[in-house]
């Protein structure tokens, strides 16, 4: 059979990625009940261990399709962003429902948390120690993320290396504080409804850090294998565009959660 097509789009093979995908992430979510019930982590791991297997792979073969096969078009670049736009536009109404949450208990605080906001007996955290360095970082990575791109249009691939390296340390650098924030957390997720709310919010949050992260240092790599072109580097401007999502949300829970609601 022909292998040539007489269109622009990309009409994609089977893979095996999705249906493993869901079973690795299947496998993560009974792993994680089984930690709750029974304190055992395995399941969970065995889960992450699949989930990180196909990511890599299916990663492999979009990066394939798109570098050296050319199947990401002009035309399919357009479904790629619009797909983008829409995953990150339901990644809002994901933070809204936290967000609705947090405002729903601490601006009419119940009978059972003393009428008061934070709750009595919660230490909250000082706003303007490991937060508002967080806070720093991460609109700090935005700017460098932002100089990689436009030194990425402009071919200039040393600084487009640079700025990509800066953010990605940045967003390792937000990680550990905020794991060395939760060690020290004079409360816990089961702390009346401020731990549940604090540590669902910022913790989702952390692990959009971390993927975002993942993300840009998988652009980093491909920038480093000379993947990416002037006029032609979705990957790159998605990983970008889900980076300024992570630090608006961030602001939001800054502003609301660490020095309002404090």
């Amino acid at each position: 059979m022909s292998t040539h097509k007489n269109h622009p789009f990309h009409l994609v093979d089977v893979s095996p990625w999705p249906i493993l995908g869901a079973l690795g992430t299947l496998t993560i979510m009974m792993g994680l009940i089984k930690w709750f019930h029974t304190y055992d982590h395995n399941l969970m791991l065995i889960g992450f261990t699949i989930s990180g297997l196909v990511m890599y792979q299916w990663w492999r073969d979009v990066t394939r399709e798109a570098t050296f096969q050319g199947i990401h078009t002009f035309k399919v670049t357009i479904g790629l962003r619009w797909g983008m736009i829409l995953f990150i536009t339901s990644e809002v109404f994901f933070f809204i429902s936290f967000f609705w949450g947090f405002f729903h208990n601490s601006l009419s605080p119940s009978i059972e948390l003393g009428l008061i906001w934070p709750p009595k007996g919660i230490q909250v955290f000082n706003p303007i120690e490991i937060p508002l360095l967080n806070t720093l970082i991460l609109l700090t990575s935005g700017l460098t993320v932002t100089w990689a791109h436009h030194s990425l249009m402009e071919n200039n691939y040393s600084q487009a290396t640079q700025g990509l390296a800066l953010t990605v340390i940045l967003g390792i650098y937000f990680t550990v504080l905020q794991a060395y924030e939760y060690i020290e957390a004079p409360f816990t997720i089961a702390d009346a409804v401020y731990g549940s709310s604090f540590f669902l919010a910022t913790g989702f949050h952390g692990i959009h850090v971390i993927i975002g992260t993942t993300f840009l240092l998988t652009c980093l790599m491909r920038h480093i294998m000379n993947h990416f072109s002037s006029i032609h580097h979705f990957g790159f401007e998605a990983a970008a565009w889900y980076w300024h999502f992570v630090d608006v949300v961030w602001l939001f829970l800054y502003v609301s959660i660490y020095w309002w609601g404090s």
